[in-house]
């Protein structure tokens, strides 16, 4: 797979670069600022972009406002953003677009190098990867009479860890329950959200984009 990163810091930059070259990646370029990324994603239309949501030069929102635009200009390309903090409007925006492919993680989750690497290719792979403290701060500025509401307890509880990306046996074992009961949890969320019959994968990411993006 062939990455682009945007990273202020020198340190991480070439951290990131070399973790992921490491794990089988191909690092296009490793750039410092927004501008450079979008030159970067233009030039070579990569698989996935990781990237710092405060870049110069300003360090406010200049690498989310890039990563949006590479969503325009480059609609294959995935996106991970990373950030030191959570913050809820940013990744509400960059989930706004309908699509999967995108991720936002926070910056120590990089220290978890199997979990880090894993979320990339996930992301990569037209997936989703949010970060376990984003999906709990969204979850909890959910508001009254939206969609979600049709669910059951339990099936917020599956539908939350969807959106941290795990799998259907990482959801049962989060849970303390068979794969099977998962399963048939997936299907009723499917049923009580409207989503189309499609791939498995695509109503996945519907049911986490729904989850994401109803309204606080």
């Amino acid at each position: 797979m062939r990455v682009v990163i945007a990273e202020d810091l020198a340190l991480l930059r070439d951290g990131l670069q070399r973790l992921l070259r490491d794990n089988g990646f191909e690092v296009l370029a490793a750039v410092r600022d927004a501008d450079s990324l979008l030159r970067e994603i233009d030039a070579h239309k990569p698989d996935i972009a990781v990237v710092d949501i405060r870049l110069p030069p300003d360090f406010r929102d200049e690498g989310l406002r890039a990563a949006i635009e590479a969503r325009k200009r480059s609609p294959d390309t995935a996106i991970l953003v990373v950030s030191q903090y959570v913050e809820q409007a940013y990744a509400r925006e960059l989930l706004a677009d309908g699509r999967g492919g995108v991720g936002y993680l926070l910056k120590d989750r990089i220290l978890h190098v199997v979990e880090f690497v894993e979320a990339v290719r996930r992301v990569a792979e037209g997936g989703t990867a949010l970060d376990p403290e984003v999906v709990a701060h969204l979850f909890s500025s959910q508001s009254a009479g939206g969609p979600l509401e049709r669910l059951t307890p339990r099936e917020q509880e599956v539908l939350s860890l969807m959106a941290e990306g795990r799998s259907n046996q990482g959801i049962a074992d989060a849970l303390v329950l068979t794969v099977g009961a998962v399963e048939k949890h997936i299907a009723s969320i499917f049923s009580k959200l409207d989503l189309p019959q499609s791939g498995v994968d695509h109503r996945r990411v519907l049911a986490v984009l729904a989850y994401l993006q109803a309204p606080s």
